[in-house]
């Protein structure tokens, strides 16, 4: 008779959490956790008291909460199920298990559990969660990306630029996306799980994250809170009292762990909405991209005509649904259209701002950016909309005094200006206008125009679902004055110091022409809406034959002081009419500068060391401002923001605060950090820091 075999035990379980990171290029992501790439081998090594036997009926099940996969393991031997592989080997008394998610693998967190036969009774061990994400190093995944370059900036860059201002004065703002921070890729989890898609049916929608196409668009709507308790609380009224500022942000890790902790934050515009949502997706393994569109249209009827109504005296009339936003933001994600054909694989919209429904709910996309080239839409999802804030026409109207209303001009070319992204490995612009349209005024361009409208006018397709009614009128010329004018003003005119700038108005006819201008200058936010007037004048003046005249403005800073908004914009009209009845409208937005901000380290940054940067700020207002605060943060460098507070300062006065972080990551990162007080708000300053392992 034998010798009985003793009941096996597991005493041991080994993750190879580094070594399978390094292998899935996951080694980025803080903590412990096992978090792997589908469609790439991961190995975990186990250790019993003895040598594992057939009859042992070893099985490892892998359980999302919605899918549950066992895979009965032979010894040694291969196994399989729901396209996994675990491929098993031996070696005296441990047991090597190298499984293989399939590319096409709902990605999320698994758990893992080995259970086996011992003596008359069955035993369950858990082995520890499992982390599966998409791979865009996977020929076969649908985030597949060929560029090396690209995957390192779009999957792993954790810092950015997202461009904001005008197309005339495009300027840089850092952005901190941090999606390998603590914490950030269980609470992209978190989201996916608080959305109404799964909450309807779970399963349905657990194993629908196998495609980025699902998940995208429940990560549009889940950015904003409009429908479902989501991430961040939209507010563009200029009061943001009960919440942060939108220009106070620097970053995405603090919205998000404040999120977690207690429900939407307060309050977000389009570029918070951006980079939060560019870093779940780029935390998910879906290459991402910040894109600012300058001049962005937001066309409320679907007809891809941009309708304005202004007044006598230069200002916007409430009858005005349509607008201009001076910038819009939204991410791009890379990945294949399974649902549309593949001649739309590559970059597409996704726009997590709450401005129009899609299917019920306040999210965008994913639209294929091809399909906006081309005309097309007539694809999901959401194309008649981002068509037109890239290349819809624009008209502008006036209402008289008896409430007629006078077409004055018809623009097909001012509408989607410097389309623009943060270049690969640089924080350069990269303008790629061209990826959405032909050049602008080019008989391509109005071939594509023309082929939208029919397809709106032809399909359900349009902004409420139906086709969209259009009217001869829409496309007719306006009629032309006899003059031109254009605003000049300086780019460089800081918060603090008055504002000038000039009409420029200029008369090309053999006749003398008599003119009634009559000017509007407003405080706004950057949607173009009207904050507070903060200058109106009205004149008349004569301009000879082929004779220009300047009119100088000045806006001095005590009218605009409390007018101001966060975003630093004063936009102006210019309503002139001449005695003939020619009448031009003439617009400028003029962004403030802030100060600079100047930080400097006090010598080179290493791993787990202190360092001491200094921060200096030299008040540039006419009067004391107090109440400052610096904030400081910056993922790798700073774990959890520094709050510094700051001296009154009287005019021209520097202060110089230090402060002292420990760098808990390698390799080149961006300390930024954010002044504000009662007279200025806002004001950033970033330092790029190297951070050497030594």
């Amino acid at each position: 008779m034998g010798a009985r075999v003793s009941a096996l035990q597991l005493q041991s379980t080994n993750l190879q959490e580094s070594t399978n990171a390094t292998a899935h290029r996951t080694s980025d992501f803080m903590g412990k956790n096992l978090i792997v790439r589908r469609g790439q081998p991961f190995t975990i090594q186990l250790t019993f008291n003895r040598s594992a036997l057939t009859s042992d009926n070893l099985k490892l099940t892998i359980n999302t909460g919605s899918i549950d996969m066992d895979f009965p393991i032979t010894v040694p031997g291969l196994s399989s199920g729901a396209a996994w592989s675990v491929n098993v080997t031996q070696e005296s008394n441990g047991l090597t298990l190298t499984t293989t998610p399939p590319v096409t693998a709902a990605i999320g967190r698994y758990s893992m559990k080995l259970s086996f036969s011992s003596g008359f009774s069955t035993t369950s061990q858990d082995l520890g969660n499992l982390y599966v994400l998409y791979n865009p190093w996977a020929k076969g995944d649908a985030v597949y990306m060929e560029n090396e370059a690209e995957k390192n900036e779009y999957v792993m860059n954790e810092s950015g630029i997202i461009f904001y201002g005008s197309w005339s004065s495009p300027r840089p703002r850092p952005w901190d996306y941090g999606q390998f921070e603590e914490d950030i890729l269980d609470i992209t989890l978190k989201i996916l799980d608080s959305s109404i898609e799964y909450r309807r049916d779970p399963k349905k929608d657990v194993n629908a994250r196998n495609d980025p196409i699902h998940v995208g668009r429940v990560l549009s709507a889940m950015i904003n809170s409009q429908d479902d308790k989501g991430v961040i609380v939209g507010n563009w009224s200029g009061d943001y009292s009960g919440g942060e500022r939108p220009t106070k942000w620097n970053g995405s890790t603090e919205i998000l762990r404040q999120w977690m902790r207690s429900g939407p934050v307060e309050f977000g515009q389009c570029w918070v909405f951006a980079g939060v949502l560019c870093t779940v997706l780029r935390c998910l393994g879906i290459p991402a991209r910040v894109i600012t569109n300058f001049s962005s249209a937001h066309d409320t009827d679907g007809n891809l005509i941009v309708d304005r109504y202004f007044d006598e005296e230069g200002a916007e009339s409430e009858e005005t649904a349509d607008s201009i936003w001076n910038f819009h933001v939204w991410v791009e994600a890379w990945f294949a259209r399974s649902d549309i054909g593949a001649a739309y694989n590559g970059w597409q919209v996704l726009d997590a701002t709450p401005q129009e429904e899609s299917e019920g709910l306040y999210r965008l996309g994913p639209c294929s950016v091809t399909a906006i080239k081309e005309g097309d839409v007539d694809l999901d999802y959401d194309a008649p909309f981002v068509f037109a804030e890239v290349n819809a026409d624009i008209t502008d109207w006036l209402i008289t005094a008896d409430n007629s209303k006078k077409k004055i001009s018809a623009n097909a070319r001012s509408v989607g200006r410097l389309t623009s992204t943060k270049a690969l490995h640089s924080n350069a612009r990269a303008d790629v206008t061209s990826s959405y349209k032909y050049p602008e005024g080019s008989a391509k361009e109005r071939e594509i125009f023309k082929k939208a409208r029919m397809k709106l006018a032809t399909t359900a397709y349009g902004a409420r679902g139906g086709p969209v009614a259009f009217s001869a009128a829409d496309t007719e010329p306006a009629p032309k004055p006899n003059f031109t004018g254009s605003f000049k003003h300086s780019s460089d005119i800081e918060v603090g110091q008055d504002v000038s700038f000039t009409l420029n108005l200029k008369n090309p006819s053999a006749e003398e022409l008599s003119l009634q201008v009559r000017l509007t200058a407003s405080a706004i936010v950057y949607t173009n809406a009207a904050v507070k007037d903060v200058l109106t004048n009205a004149q008349t003046m004569k301009l000879g034959p082929n004779q220009e005249s300047v009119i100088p403005y000045t806006i001095p800073y005590s009218e605009y002081e409390n007018a101001i908004t966060t975003d630093n914009m004063i936009k102006a009209v210019a309503v002139c009419e001449d005695d003939k009845g020619g009448k031009l409208l003439v617009e400028t937005v003029i962004i403030l500068k802030n100060p600079p901000i100047m930080l400097k380290a006090m010598r080179q940054a290493k791993l787990n060391n202190p360092l001491r940067v200094e921060i200096t700020f030299t008040n540039p207002m006419p009067e004391d401002i107090a109440d400052g605060v610096l904030t400081v943060g910056g993922s790798g460098l700073v774990k959890e923001q520094i709050t510094i507070q700051v001296p009154q300062l009287s005019k021209n006065q520097k202060t110089v605060s230090q402060v002292e972080i420990v760098p808990y990551r390698g390799g080149e990162r961006y300390l930024l950090v954010d002044f504000s007080s009662d007279r200025v708000s806002d004001v950033k300053g970033s330092l790029a820091v190297t951070v050497s392992s030594a």
